[in-house]
């Protein structure tokens, strides 16, 4: 009689816990549909506001600096080496 009661209550202690919490949540994808297809002639990395520009000049300078940087060790390592 006990493990019948125990099986009962699993799936109602997880249907109120996963029915109980998809309540609070709230969908932001239309408010974000409406900003990021909006014509203000800005460039969709822009869209998002001061974050997203600070994000991708963030990404562009990484990506620039490690691609010089491979430049230069690949430069280097093509010099012949002097011997002493």
């Amino acid at each position: 009689v006990v493990t019948l009661l125990r099986k009962q209550r699993i799936p109602v202690l997880l249907h109120r816990a996963f029915s109980s919490s998809a309540r609070r949540l709230r969908n932001k994808v239309p408010e974000a549909q409406k900003l990021f297809q909006e014509d203000n002639g800005l460039p969709v990395h822009i869209k998002g506001g001061t974050s997203d520009v600070l994000l991708y000049r963030a990404t562009m300078t990484l990506t620039i600096a490690g691609s010089c940087y491979s430049l230069y060790w690949l430069l280097v390592a093509s010099m012949p080496q002097r011997k002493p």
